[in-house]
């Protein structure tokens, strides 16, 4: 992985972490996931008059990564419903890298170097640990929330392959990155109207600021990993990205004040092994 393509995942990952520290604070996290996918529209219109329409062969993966990311927001909803936010989110991440190397392996025959996968294991296991803060674990979530989180790491691995098949089948991968974010946030919020319908805009009449904000986060965040998984190997770039839990755990110790717990320096320590081992690689 070249310092240029490093640096730029780690941005994301800060990025996605900051989105995900906004819509944590609010009350009701389906509204605001909803807002979010909506602002990423609204971020990537003013982009397609500058860039190709994706070929064909990309629409197939644009499709796909649409279904799956309503999937993959319903089943994150739900972890959040009847599990602890900061177990099941990390137990999510930390396991869709691991799908993800496993897909690359499958489907577009990209097996990491015995260093990546280190890392990757490393940057996994670090997640995992993260899960951990607070001095609780895995085993004190109902399995109701276990299996909602593992079943949303599916959704995260399968739409991370999605797009980055899809980012190299396409003209190029803003192309194919701002059509996406265009398609899904007009999905999405076709589906957050008809479920909630004034509720919603209810919602978004107080908080479309804090939509476009999280929007235009997620958006960049996203569309640097794209652009990234075209430089580099799909499994390495998707298991970098999870740092963002890393940049997550400093908001909510430094900004949020956050208790520091052992097992929380013991994960931090785990991912930037993780990241070294990537960046070696």
């Amino acid at each position: 992985m070249t310092p240029l393509v490093f640096i730029a995942v780690l941005a994301a990952a800060i990025m996605h972490a900051s989105w995900n520290a906004l819509i944590k604070i609010r009350t009701d996290r389906f509204a605001s996931i909803t807002l979010t996918t909506l602002g990423m529209t609204v971020c990537s219109l003013p982009v397609l008059p500058f860039v190709p329409m994706p070929g064909l062969a990309a629409w197939p993966w644009i499709i796909a990564s649409l279904v799956i990311h309503i999937g993959y927001r319903l089943y994150l909803v739900r972890a959040y419903e009847v599990g602890d936010m900061a177990q099941t989110y990390p137990l999510a991440r930390g396991t869709a890298p691991l799908l993800t190397t496993v897909g690359g392996i499958v489907l577009v025959a990209e097996v990491p170097a015995p260093l990546a996968l280190v890392g990757i294991l490393l940057l996994s296991a670090g997640t995992f640990l993260m899960s951990l803060r607070g001095g609780g674990d895995i085993g004190k979530l109902n399995g109701k929330a276990v299996s909602y989180a593992l079943l949303t790491s599916l959704f995260i691995a399968s739409y991370t392959l999605c797009d980055g098949i899809g980012a190299r089948l396409a003209s190029t991968p803003v192309s194919y990155a701002a059509w996406m974010f265009v398609c899904d946030g007009l999905f999405a919020t076709t589906i957050g109207f008809a479920y909630r319908g004034r509720r919603l805009m209810t919602t978004l009449a107080k908080e479309w600021q804090v939509g476009f904000v999280t929007g235009f986060l997620s958006a960049a965040a996203y569309g640097i990993v794209m652009w990234a998984m075209t430089k580099a190997p799909i499994a390495t770039v998707a298991s970098l990205r999870e740092t963002s839990i890393l940049f997550a755990m400093a908001i909510s110790v430094f900004a949020l004040g956050e208790k520091m717990t052992g097992w929380r320096g013991a994960a931090a320590l785990s991912i930037v092994v993780g990241m070294i081992a990537l960046r070696m690689s």
